[in-house]
């Protein structure tokens, strides 16, 4: 059976690039299209289309996306725990959840969260190629063995560290953070330890091979994205760059869906540089960023730096988000702490798409205006990104000031005789004709 970009390059439209299509409000001949030039991807595992999956489209040519990570720590945490995470994160919005467990289980985690996800699911292999043996005893075999039964399961994309090369060590002397990526790591500890290539590099094809059996896309894994603003763009990000938009090429022809991972820590003024090299260097495949995070002074906060830079990205080339929790750098993210991610990373994308004329974005925008300047309370929630918060803060101060909400002209903010709005309505109500 063909891939979705192999269908894409033979001129067919798929019931899949048909139900993206009418998700996205655009024409399927646009997503077979972008699907075809490698511009867009939609990872959906043949095993896990056939039973909750709802397809999404990442590209250019569709809504800005985001992705929530959620998995186990070998230190703390609890499947039933991050089910519910994972819940909450598609409750609020994401588009992609990934499992990044490291303890535990794996094998019935994934399954279990599997059988819960009805969005695309990926996962870091090497992780699972580490459980219960030292890093420099994984084998070509092992990781292929792995990346099969993960693929038969029903995972949606994989982040792949292939990129890395023994080469790109000499590059990270003067970083400040060296790699922050733990598959990144992994795979130098690796490389050093038998003085060779990047295994991942070097059994590309047969990767290749196994994910276009199942449409498994591929998340091309930035090892040496930067860690702190002060390695970005760096000469080791750039020369992992390279590699990775010639990896983009191979997994092309080789009938495989693909995206580019992306940084990391990014000061704003190299935002639009970051997301133009990946654009030109990756011939358009979509570009998956971490944030990027503008400042490395807010832990506990680092949700806000993530969507201040999200934005950024997004407006100028990035498809799709990943979420950071206000636990970034601290420790493992409750429900609360997914919860506010996911918000923030969709206040990004969604800032982004108004900002790029994606769809009805604007539109919906102009909605929550009209009713926010009626005062009509009830639209304003339900049209609000987040209309529980949005509700539950609504009734509060509804509940102080002795006020219902279908009742009330005015918020509490000002209170009757101060609001503007209603005074405005009065001023206009004297003029409409």
């Amino acid at each position: 059976m063909a891939t979705q970009l192999e269908s894409a390059r033979a001129g067919d439209i798929t019931e899949v690039m048909q139900y993206v299509a009418c998700e996205e409000g655009i024409d399927a001949e646009i997503i077979r299209d972008e699907i075809a030039a490698g511009r867009l991807v939609i990872p959906a595992n043949k095993m896990h289309l056939a039973w909750n999956l709802k397809p999404k489209a990442i590209g250019r040519a569709v809504s800005v996306k985001i992705n929530a990570n959620i998995g186990l720590s070998s230190v703390r945490s609890s499947l039933e725990g991050e089910i519910d995470k994972m819940k909450v994160a598609i409750k609020y919005g994401a588009d992609a959840m990934m499992d990044l467990s490291t303890g535990g289980d794996l094998d019935g985690i994934r399954k279990r969260l599997l059988e819960e996800c009805e969005v695309p699911f990926g996962t870091v292999p090497i992780y699972e190629a580490i459980q219960d043996r030292n890093v420099e005893d994984i084998t070509a075999k092992l990781i292929l063995e792995i990346i099969e039964k993960q693929a038969k399961q029903g995972v949606d994309f994989f982040t792949i560290h292939a990129g890395l090369l023994k080469e790109h060590l000499d590059l990270l002397g003067s970083r400040v953070c060296g790699i922050v990526s733990r598959g990144g790591a992994l795979t130098a500890k690796w490389m050093l330890h038998h003085d060779k290539q990047n295994m991942m590099y070097d059994i590309y094809d047969d990767l290749c091979d196994i994910m276009r059996e199942y449409d498994v896309a591929f998340s091309l894994g930035d090892g040496l994205r930067p860690g702190c603003g002060a390695d970005a763009t760096d000469e080791a990000q750039i020369a992992e760059l390279r590699t990775l938009g010639e990896l983009t090429e191979r997994a092309i022809a080789k009938g495989c869906q693909v995206m580019v991972e992306g940084p990391g820590h990014v000061p704003y003024n190299q935002i639009q540089k970051n997301m133009e090299l990946q654009q030109e260097i990756c011939n358009g495949a979509p570009f998956y960023v971490l944030g990027p995070l503008v400042t490395d002074i807010a832990p506990g906060y680092d949700h806000i730096t993530s969507a201040i830079g999200g934005t950024m990205a997004a407006y100028h080339g990035a498809s799709f988000l990943c979420y950071v929790t206000p636990r970034e750098h601290l420790g493992l993210p409750n429900a609360d702490d997914v919860r506010e991610g996911v918000v923030a990373s969709k206040i990004a994308a969604h800032a982004a798409d108004v900002a790029r004329g994606f769809g009805d974005a604007a539109q919906r925008d102009l909605d929550i205006s009209k009713a926010r300047a009626n005062l009509d309370w009830k639209s304003q929630i339900s049209l609000a990104l987040d209309p529980y918060t949005a509700k539950r803060m609504h009734d509060e101060a509804g509940k102080a000031s002795k006020m219902t909400q279908s009742e009330a002209d005015y918020c509490t903010m000002c209170g009757h005789d101060w609001c503007s709005v209603r005074i405005n309505r009065e001023i206009c109500s004297k003029y409409a004709k």
